[in-house]
């Protein structure tokens, strides 16, 4: 199998287990679409073995099957911010791609800045789309902008820390899925 078809497969299947993880959440608070999930998990895999555009490609995937499957919509703009862009920039954490020859240490400092590039690409997607769409929602007296920030980090950090933990968990445990070697 040509490397191509490799990387168009495991863009597929990483897709069908975002999708599948999306459905394993935490919800809690977060009444327009927010949870605590596992669902970035697999476009970080893809980001960290297949480089940018393995990751950007699954986080696409992800993004319009969430569309698909499970959709929040006010405003056609605000379904590409909050569902194709939020999750495809979650891939631009391919431009961090540890390697299973760094040592341990330097593969979890890799792991942790790559994640927090693309869980913080995934906010601001969120939060402008929450400042623009969603200000209605704002209790009155409170800057949609501090609204939107904190009712977006209040699910994507979480996620973030999870993610990072298993991403570790896997490195260590599993390298080749991780590192794509």
């Amino acid at each position: 199998m040509n490397k191509r078809m490799l990387m168009i497969s495991e863009v597929a299947i990483m897709a069908a287990l975002g999708v599948i993880l999306g459905f394993v959440k935490l919800s809690g608070p977060w009444a327009f679409g927010g949870s605590v999930s596992l669902e970035m998990l697999p476009i970080f895999l893809m980001a960290f073995r297949r480089g940018v555009v393995g990751g950007v490609l699954t986080g696409f995937m992800i993004g319009i099957l969430q569309l698909i499957i499970n959709p929040f919509i006010v405003h056609p703009a605000q379904v590409i911010l909050d569902y194709p862009v939020a999750f495809l920039v979650i891939g631009l954490a391919g431009i961090v791609r540890p390697s299973s020859d760094n040592h341990f240490g330097k593969r979890i400092w890799l792991i942790i800045i790559g994640t927090l590039i693309g869980s913080l690409l995934r906010l601001i997607s969120h939060v402008i789309s929450g400042i623009v769409f969603f200000e209605s929602y704002a209790p009155e007296g409170t800057p949609v902008w501090l609204y939107s920030i904190t009712y977006n980090l209040s699910y994507i950090a979480p996620t973030f820390v999870l993610t990072v933990i298993l991403l570790v968990l896997l490195s260590k445990t599993a390298p080749k899925l991780i590192h794509g070697e």
